[in-house]
Parts: C-alpha cells; structure tokens; sequence
C-alpha cells in the first residue's frame, strides 16, 4: 500500500491489475490490536509506579495484585503479545484462560481482539469480489462506530485501497512465493555483510536460484 510501490508497479507492469496482499491489510488490524494492549500497559506501569511510590512514602512495602493465573497487570499484557494474534481456536490452555482474564478487564481489547479477527474471516469466508466488498463495507462501519482511534487509522488505509484489495478475491492471489524469494536473497546477502560488486552478485543469484 506504499505509495513509492504503487508508483513501481505502475511504472513496471503499466497493465497489470495491482493486488493489496492480505497479510499487509490483517497485519494492520492486529498491529491496531497490539497499539490497545501497548498503550494498555504504558497506564498499568504509571499506576504501579504511582503506588509504589505512595507506599514508600507511608513507610510500607508495595506488593502488586495477582490474577488468578499468578500474572500481575504489567505480566499480563505483556504476556498477551502472541494470542493477540492467534485465533481463538489455537490458543494454548494458559493463553485461553490469560485471554478471559485480560478481556474481562480490558473490554476494549478485546473488542479490538474481535474486530481483526472478523476481518480476517473476511478473506477465508467470502469467494466473490461482490461478497467480499459488502462485508468489507460492515466492517468499516463497525469500526467506524467504535471510536477506537487505532482502528481507525486502519479503516482509512482500507477505504483509500479497498478497489486493490477485493482484487484478491478474483483469484485469491498473494505474493508469498515473491517474499519467499526476497527473504533468501537477504540471507544470501547478509552473509557477505553487504555488496560491493553488484553485477557478480547477481550473476550468482542467477547461478544459485535460476
């Protein structure tokens, strides 16, 4: 969705019909998520902090609440990082019951938590481009009617994009075999620390991958 790219690719392939992968458009919905649970977390530190600090001054000693799972409030939404991003059905047993405990105290994160996940659905459900555009349509709205201000930043990327990203639905094309590819240039890259004659690297990339 990056500009500069766009421009590429037009400059590139000027008639070819340009795909918004779907890992950049869910890894806007679960990064939203990450940003509640951050933020989340950046408060519980400032109140333990605060009360650390009102014990030391009546000359005790602080202990911090514990959950039932033994997590205090910073552990568990530092903890929660990864089932944030997982689905509900792969969830371990201690992420599933760190889940009910984080989204019984942060509503909100867990409304977020749903709210990616439904967008997800949206790319394993719908099969036609015209499906596919109506629920993409709800979930906008859904997120519109949330107020939440990380979601909606996500929302406007999708509404100024949304024409490349029901494209998928035409033949559910990713770049996956493209990223596959750019990751093992970068590792072969990387084990020279660095190109200086790029004509012989790219001889050797033809060599080796060809």
């Amino acid at each position: 969705m990056a500009p500069n790219m766009e421009q590429i690719a037009q400059t590139c392939f000027p008639a070819a019909k340009r795909v918004t992968d779907r890992f950049h458009v869910q890894k806007l919905a679960y990064e939203a998520v990450q940003e509640m649970r951050v933020q989340a977390r950046w408060e519980a530190l400032d109140e333990e902090s605060i009360q650390i600090a009102y014990a030391k001054a009546c000359g005790k000693m602080y202990h911090a609440p514990v959950f039932a799972n033994g997590d205090t409030r910073k552990q568990l939404l530092a903890r929660s990082i990864y089932l944030l991003y997982k689905k509900e059905s792969l969830w371990t047993q201690s992420q599933r019951i760190r889940a009910e405990i984080l989204f019984k105290e942060y509503p909100d994160i867990k409304k977020g938590y749903y709210m990616a996940m439904r967008l997800g659905s949206i790319y394993h459900q719908c099969k036609f481009k015209d499906m596919a555009l109506t629920r993409l349509a709800r979930w906008y709205d859904e997120v519109d009617k949330s107020g939440f201000l990380t979601f909606g930043r996500v929302a406007r990327s999708i509404q100024t994009h949304y024409l490349n990203i029901i494209n998928f639905f035409e033949r559910r094309a990713t770049n996956a075999a493209a990223e596959s590819f750019n990751a093992k240039i970068k590792a072969f890259r990387a084990q020279f620390r660095g190109v200086k004659d790029k004509a012989f690297f790219l001889y050797r990339l033809a060599k080796l991958y060809a």
